[in-house]
């Protein structure tokens, strides 16, 4: 069966990312505007709501794109030699578009409130130096890609079962490093709420944005290496 064209995949990694901004950061908007603020059932809420999302898509469109819907899980595919480097840059330039438009979708069905509520964006918690959270961001998508190397990019794997084991470990990531940073494991997750949150005249720190870069792009490059290395699953390739 012939792959999908280039246009149709990065329309699905556009979507996805879509989708899982709508439902990931509209569940925290939901929890802070009408529950009354993020404690420890609205942290499971929003864990839930982000893996279920993760889960949908990647058996809606994992055979079209591969369902990234995640810039570090596709530089993770670019560096190991998995992905040519012009797929890279759209599906990227895909997935930050998607992105912005679920965050502006949000704008549009809650107003001001979701701005005021800081869009669903992420930051540093209390006490949690940019160091540390970098280094959290790491080792919550170091755990996200060496999941999606097993369970997705390793053949061998069961076959069935990768959005499970996915969207679960998305969910148990956010409800333990949630509070420290805000969990985000994924550049375009924090770049579309907190690039709408800017263009509607909300206050954002656009230095704590490159924790959400270079800590999910490192984790998740170090765990596609050192899964190939384990696994020698290269070999297999």
């Amino acid at each position: 069966m012939p792959q999908p064209t280039l246009a149709k995949r990065c329309v699905a990694e556009l979507i996805g990312t879509f989708t899982l901004v709508f439902l990931g950061t509209g569940s925290v908007l939901a929890v802070v505007i009408f529950l009354g603020g993020v404690d420890p059932g609205g942290l499971f809420l929003i864990g839930f709501a982000f893996g279920v999302a993760v889960l949908a898509m990647i058996y809606t469109f994992g055979h079209i794109s591969g369902t990234h819907i995640n810039p570090a899980v596709t530089i993770s595919l670019w560096a190991t030699g998995r992905l040519p480097a012009k797929d890279m840059v759209a599906y990227i330039v895909s997935q930050l578009i998607g992105a912005f438009i679920a965050s502006v979708v949000l704008i549009i069905i809650l107003g001001t409130r979701a701005v005021d509520a800081g869009m669903g964006g992420t930051a540093p918690g209390t006490d949690i130096s940019y160091i540390q959270a970098i280094v959290s961001e790491a080792v919550a998508t170091f755990f996200l890609v060496l999941t999606i190397w097993g369970v997705a990019v390793d053949k061998r794997a069961p076959a069935g079962w990768a959005g499970m084991a996915i969207g679960l470990v998305v969910a148990a990531d956010i409800w333990v490093t949630g509070p420290w940073t805000g969990a985000s494991m994924n550049p375009a997750r924090s770049f579309g709420p907190i690039l709408a949150l800017t263009f509607w005249g909300g206050e954002y720190s656009w230095g704590d944005f490159w924790i959400y870069v270079i800590g999910p792009v490192v984790g998740g490059v170090l765990a596609a290496v050192v899964y190939d290395f384990v696994s020698d699953v290269k070999k297999l390739d």
